[in-house]
């Protein structure tokens, strides 16, 4: 039975290269807008590198999508139901940070990504990853720095955050315990 991270990655590395060319951008007009290396997208569309969240977020935004919406197309089926078991997992090859696709399919407005977050670890996304999307952050668990350009929201277990304007942030678990959180998107 094959690995499904690894058929995710793969398919990742196809959705990027195919969002990529249906929007008429070459791989240098792509580097432009998401400040990641021509040489970079090259080897994540040929499935060369293991792209990281932060990476990811970084191509999502500049090809007008959140993360949510790229890792949904890589999956490509369209559910109504979404078994736990069939959720797209996918982890960030960097940090260890888990992210479960849990809403099912990709047509509706809604996204809800559940997200195991190591001790120690640090996930940084630039605004474009949630532009136009209503944010919220709820911790289920653990406990939850999230840094909102220069605001910063310490969170626990139960504590919910709605976030403003779409600006750099940074989700950060400086504890010595995982903390799982999940992350509820509404396009605007």
């Amino acid at each position: 039975m094959a690995d499904p991270s690894t058929s995710l990655a793969d398919s990742l590395a196809r959705t990027v290269s195919s969002v990529r060319s249906a929007r008429g951008l070459s791989v240098a007009a792509l580097a432009d807008a998401s400040g990641v290396s021509r040489a970079m997208i090259a080897k994540v569309e040929r499935g060369a590198a293991q792209p990281t969240a932060v990476l990811l977020g970084r191509l999502a935004g500049a090809l007008g999508l959140t993360l949510s919406q790229l890792v949904a197309r890589a999956e490509g089926e369209e559910r109504q139901v979404a078994r736990r078991a069939e959720q797209p997992v996918w982890t960030d090859p960097a940090t260890g940070y888990v992210r479960r696709a849990v809403t099912p399919g990709t047509g509706g407005p809604l996204e809800l990504i559940e997200v195991d977050l190591p001790a120690g670890a640090r996930i940084g996304f630039p605004a474009a990853t949630y532009a136009g999307t209503h944010h919220q952050v709820w911790v289920l668990a653990g406990r939850l720095r999230f840094e909102e350009g220069p605001q910063v929201h310490d969170l626990g277990p139960g504590d919910c955050l709605r976030l403003g304007p779409a600006q750099d942030c940074a989700y950060v678990n400086d504890s010595d315990d995982a903390c799982r959180y999940l992350v509820c998107l509404v396009r605007a």
